[in-house]
């Protein structure tokens, strides 16, 4: 049963990286092979019996070792804290060359949460009136063409999200974003979120939050490759904040598990 699970698994993974060549690791019986991963590993499972991997159960650690004993091939299925997955082929030889394999995230075959269908951010030009699209149109790309002092910025894993600029213009609210990715993982945008929130977010008994309805996105990215920096506008109707309110913006990853929430008191 356990090696029927095994393979199922190792199928549904496999078909997240289809049609690309997994890459070939060399392990015997004399020396420990040394398997270094961005995250702390979760769980590693090899196919063969002649093959063996531990890694600490008890304690997260980055690292695993691998030793085989002459036999058929087989493949080894890890996954990190974080859900992402890797797949080796694994085979058995005599003499080694390398002992110690250090895995980047790019190694990643794809991550064990299930992929959205959608994966761009939705443009809501179905909200806005044709005769004031071209309009806001127009002010989006003339507030991107300026440069502000950020009013607010969050930091997390390698991703800054910053609000740069909040105008009112009409019936409507700008905000300038800005996201920049210092990871060495690309980031794919699954949704921003913009919401008001009053209360003490620290008594959650009295913290609330409502999002807003987005009128318009303009050059909202779906993709921020690493060391990349994407500007853009966000369109809301036209709110004004209360003394005990603030405005929260949510950002979160397609592929992966990072999130951010910037917190802008104005």
């Amino acid at each position: 049963m356990k090696s029927i699970i095994t393979l199922i698994i190792l199928t549904m993974c496999l078909s997240l990286k289809a049609q690309q060549e997994l890459d070939t690791i060399y392990a015997n019986n004399k020396k420990n092979v040394a398997l270094f991963f961005p995250e702390p590993i979760r769980q590693g499972i090899t196919g063969a019996e002649n093959f063996v991997f531990t890694y600490n159960r008890e304690k997260e650690q980055h690292f695993g070792l691998l030793q085989a004993t002459p036999g058929t091939e087989s493949n080894l299925l890890t996954v990190t804290k974080n859900g992402q997955v890797y797949s080796y082929i694994l085979k058995y030889k005599e003499q080694l060359t390398k002992l110690n394999y250090f895995i980047t995230s790019k190694a990643s075959i794809g991550n064990e949460k299930p992929r959205k269908i959608q994966e761009k951010p939705i443009v809501l030009i179905e909200n806005v009136a044709k005769d004031r699209f071209a309009y806001i149109q127009k002010l989006s790309e003339y507030l991107l063409k300026r440069k502000y002092e950020p009013i607010s910025t969050k930091r997390k894993k390698g991703i800054k999200l910053q609000l740069q600029k909040m105008a009112y213009n009409a019936s409507e609210v700008y905000l300038v974003l800005e996201i920049k990715n210092n990871s060495e993982i690309d980031f794919e945008v699954d949704y921003l979120k913009v919401y008001r929130a009053n209360g003490n977010n620290k008594r959650k008994a009295s913290f609330q939050k409502l999002e807003q309805n987005v009128i318009h996105q303009y050059k909202v990215p779906s993709q921020i490759k690493t060391e990349e920096k994407k500007r853009f506008v966000i369109v809301l109707p036209k709110f004004v904040l209360g003394d005990n309110e603030r405005l929260l913006i949510e950002l979160k990853e397609l592929k992966g598990s990072r999130s951010l929430m910037l917190n802008a008191i104005l």
